[in-house]
């Protein structure tokens, strides 16, 4: 991709290198059971490992497909997190993040009408708290529609190289799919799926997950559309790129690297088929309108 002349967002909150805040919470409610815990030899040795485990956070930092399911409770928001103005030159990484996340910014305060209030990115290291309870990294990046932020670790760049889609488009890429739920959100989509799934069985919940995520597809396409078209962002081989990303996220690839059988019912984000499908249409198109996966879903 030609990123490097783009117009970077401001919308960065870059919480790398930070403790999780989450500590002060824990030691909370520690505390809040102290008279109880001290009464009992396994409560005396509940306070050892959460102490050794909270101090272990504070000094590491936190240890170690996609997306917080909307409905989440809210939270506090991290403590201290700030946004940034400017991200290092050298940090080319966060560079291309901030780049894309501004493309996004261009493509749909365009087609809202100038309605569309910005998301913020949070970049972060292994774990951080957010609106709709702690972010690991090892769940893959994320939106949380509580407090309208993606969350991201720059590590799931590496991942996607082990699912078979490397390259800057395929990142791209996921990142249009974590703002493609926040244009949901925007919509009013999430919470009428939320609400749906409260009064539906496991199987038609995960069946409505599917439909929100394969909209976030097609979304993500819609803006492929105007970044090649428009920006004239695109070299040989991103599309390829970003088709190879959406298929190694399927359901059905996922389970089977990890040795599953194939389930259906347990889908929450589509197979490879669908996810490829639905951006494909959206990049071809260009037009949210067409994504419609609550009517079409394939």
């Amino acid at each position: 991709m030609r990123w490097r002349k783009t117009k970077q967002s401001t919308n960065i909150d870059d919480r790398r290198g930070q403790g999780p805040a989450h500590s002060g919470m824990a030691v909370a409610e520690l505390l809040r059971f102290l008279p109880f815990l001290l009464k009992t030899k396994v409560g005396k040795l509940i306070l050892v490992v959460g102490g050794i485990y909270l101090a272990y956070q504070y000094f590491t930092g936190g240890a170690g497909m996609m997306d917080v399911q909307p409905g989440s409770g809210a939270m506090q928001q991290q403590e201290g997190a700030q946004q940034t103005d400017g991200l290092p030159a050298s940090d080319e990484d966060a560079q291309f993040v901030a780049a894309i996340l501004g493309t996004t910014e261009t493509v749909w305060s365009k087609l809202l009408d100038g309605q569309y209030p910005e998301p913020q990115l949070v970049l972060y290291n292994n774990i951080t708290q957010t609106g709709c309870g702690m972010g690991q990294a090892q769940s893959g990046p994320f939106y949380c529609p509580a407090d309208s932020k993606v969350y991201l670790d720059l590590s799931f760049m590496d991942e996607l190289k082990k699912l078979g889609a490397p390259g800057d488009f395929a990142f791209a890429y996921v990142i249009a799919h974590e703002v493609g739920h926040h244009v949901q959100n925007v919509l009013g989509t999430n919470k009428q799926v939320a609400q749906m799934q409260q009064q539906a069985s496991e199987i038609d919940a995960n069946r409505l997950s599917v439909m929100l995520e394969l909209q976030a597809d097609c979304y993500a396409g819609v803006w492929g559309y105007y970044v090649h078209n428009d920006m004239q962002l695109l070299e040989p081989g991103d599309i390829e790129e970003g088709l190879k990303a959406a298929s190694s996220v399927g359901d059905d690839r996922l389970q089977k690297m990890a040795g599953q059988a194939v389930q259906p019912d347990a889908f929450t984000h589509g197979t490879s088929e669908q996810r490829v499908s639905w951006f494909r249409k959206g990049f071809e198109s260009g037009n949210p309108k067409d994504c419609d996966t609550f009517q079409n879903l394939q």
